[in-house]
């Protein structure tokens, strides 16, 4: 059922990205209105199961069920081994572990240092992929000074809100803002750690190679450059990006990711190591030989996407301001057919999208991260079944 006051909030958004706001994305509206099986884990938080290379051109997706509500400004989210899923709050600066039997929410602790402001925060979580053996969870914030990724050590056997250890951290002075943090870390099929950036509303970043703003980072576990990166004493990995918000890989070991634009196209590129993607050059396709197409385009009143996921050989892409969940189905690095919406304005702003194997996602949504309309409930985690 679509939600009340959209098109004067659109509006309203309208005149405020005509006046320039380069924020990451609009303010529209609100009213919206079940425990699940674990499902079986993947052993990625942004991976899937494999699928064929080009699956239908058209998809479905479903909420099949509400995992847990009253969630305060989720933004993180990461699977832990049993399919549990620790969550973290923008605003706050907590983790909570959920608990997909039952939709239990159990905070573990919090992380010091966190500085919210604006877009900033506790953003992005990442699970250790030696998690069995080091039980370390990663955490991209910000700080007072900066944005960084530090690991902290998950030990169950303490108390409640107790159970995290001191931050220790991997990578500092990522350029920090009151928009445009970037913020979404995932480890990729290599064990590496991936990392996207934003160029802060300082657009020239983007193209500076020495700045680690707007650009996606490959790095070890311990916060070092990566053997094969594009230079070979740098964690960057590509550039040319204005905000990057989401990661994923296919079943080929692909790495995929959605950027916010400004005023006009809203993109989903495939990453290839030291290419530029043209931000602040050209926004969308276009701009010569020198940058690389996105895959996909979307204007941005009806994406603004975030968190992507793959699963049933598609890319699933969540949108804050378009408040719809997207389909982009694959064949190799190309879209095989027209991308698709679903959910559009039933369940408000769409944050973060996790692939659990299968044809499960989970979908959490972001309406109270001070840009939505929060509604009784909000916010949630869904289950959907997709296809």
């Amino acid at each position: 059922m679509p939600r009340p006051a959209v098109t004067a909030v659109l509006a309203a958004a309208l005149l405020v990205f005509t006046a320039g706001c380069s924020s990451d994305d609009g303010t529209p509206p609100g009213d919206r209105s079940g425990a699940t099986a674990k499902p079986a884990p993947t052993g990625s938080a942004s991976g899937g199961a494999a699928s064929p290379s080009a699956p239908p051109a058209k998809g479905s997706a479903k909420v099949v069920s509400t995992l847990t509500e009253n969630l305060k400004s989720p933004w993180g989210v990461a699977a832990l081994a049993d399919g549990d899923l620790l969550v973290g709050s923008r605003d706050e600066g907590t983790v909570t572990r959920v608990d997909v039997e039952t939709g239990k929410q159990t905070e573990i602790g919090s992380v010091p240092g966190v500085s919210p402001e604006g877009e900033g925060g506790l953003l992005g979580l990442a699970v250790s992929p030696s998690f069995a053996s080091d039980h370390q969870v990663y955490a991209y914030f910000t700080t007072a000074s900066d944005n960084r990724i530090a690991r902290m050590l998950y030990d169950e056997r303490k108390p409640p809100g107790q159970q995290l250890g001191a931050p220790d951290t991997v990578l500092r002075d990522i350029p920090k803002g009151s928009i445009h943090n970037g913020g979404r870390i995932a480890f990729g099929p290599d064990k590496m750690l991936y990392a996207g950036t934003g160029e802060t509303g300082e657009t020239g970043l983007a193209q500076d190679k020495k700045s680690l703003g707007g650009k996606i980072l490959r790095m070890t576990p311990d916060g070092q450059p990566v053997h094969g990166n594009p230079d070979a004493d740098s964690v960057v990995y590509s550039w040319g990006h204005r905000n990057v918000q989401g990661l994923a890989w296919d079943s080929e070991k692909r790495l995929w990711a959605s950027e916010f634009g400004q005023n006009t196209w809203d993109e989903l590129n495939l990453i290839e190591p030291g290419k530029n993607y043209g931000w602040p050059e050209v926004e969308g396709k276009g701009g010569g030989s020198g940058f690389v197409q996105p895959v996909a385009v979307w204007k941005t009143s009806e994406a603004s996407p975030s968190g992507i996921a793959y699963a049933r050989g598609s890319i699933w892409m969540a949108g804050l301001r378009g408040e719809r969940l997207w389909r982009i189905p694959l064949a190799g690095t190309k879209a095989s057919a027209d991308p698709q919406s679903f959910l559009e304005e039933e369940h408000g702003r769409l944050r973060t999208v996790l692939a659990v194997g299968g044809s499960d996602l989970w979908l959490v949504t972001s309406e109270t991260d001070n840009r939505g309309t929060p509604a009784a409930g909000d916010d949630k985690i869904l289950k959907v079944d997709v296809t």
